[in-house]
């Protein structure tokens, strides 16, 4: 029996080798299974090789935020000539990417953990921001690794504007929905509406122009001096994972 399978599959493979059309039929069926199988293969590798490929795309990132602040500084520090009048505006942010080890969403004062700290130049105060938005700001530093004040903690307060009027207020979690922080002292002759963007407005800490999120709610009461702004956060903090 076996000697016959053996001859068998000669036969067959006699077959393929020497006529073009089955050859043509066989090879390109066995290079889908291949492929099929060559590609669910590479799917197990990349999975196990996401946090090596995160890590890159966040300093890409960084390096990226880097230049275009840079080549905004130039455009902005151009004279009519294009001289630059200043060039420390060019290096007036440094763009350094971490890894969150360790983040909280449910207390009323929260607090992330980045793995990066003096050996990297973080110094308490600096911003932290990640591509879809700001996140907080540097409290305590140890050689390898940073503690942030969350933009979701009480005491926090960051300036920021409404993008499309230009018109400044301060934007303050209330302890609530991770989702969502309040957006204060916009005064009442302005029309904030539902999808506005909110960005920070470059006073204090943050460059100029990060995203926060958009007007989700607009309310004014009866006499009320200021709008009552509720603003959905672009950064969901609880699938914060670089910065």
């Amino acid at each position: 029996f076996f000697t016959f399978l053996a001859l068998e599959l000669v036969c067959a493979w006699l077959i393929v080798t020497n006529n073009h059309y089955q050859g043509a039929k066989f090879f390109n069926s066995s290079n889908g299974i291949v492929a099929t199988m060559n590609n669910f293969s590479q799917g197990v590798r990349d999975y196990f090789q996401l946090r090596e490929v995160n890590q890159m795309l966040a300093e890409e990132n960084a390096s990226l935020k880097q230049r275009i602040t840079q080549q905004t500084q130039l455009i902005a520090a151009s004279d009519s000539t294009g001289a630059v009048q200043d060039s420390l505006l060019l290096n007036q942010f440094d763009f350094e990417s971490a890894k969150v080890v360790n983040n909280h969403v449910d207390f009323f004062k929260n607090y992330l953990t980045i793995d990066k700290g003096e050996d990297k130049g973080l110094m308490p105060g600096m911003a932290v921001i990640s591509p879809l938005g700001a996140v907080g700001k540097v409290k305590l530093v140890s050689n390898h690794f940073a503690v942030v004040t969350s933009l979701l903690h009480i005491d926090v307060m960051v300036s920021a504007r409404l993008k499309r009027t230009e018109h400044f207020g301060t934007v303050q979690w209330d302890g609530l929905d991770p989702d969502i922080v309040q957006f204060k002292y916009i005064p009442r002759h302005v029309k904030p509406a539902v999808g506005d963007s909110v960005v920070t407005s470059g006073y204090a800490i943050f460059p100029d122009g990060i995203m926060i999120g958009t007007v989700a709610e607009v309310e004014l009461r009866d006499e009320a001096l200021f709008y009552d702004l509720k603003v959905k956060l672009s950064q969901d903090f609880r699938k914060l994972s670089f910065v």
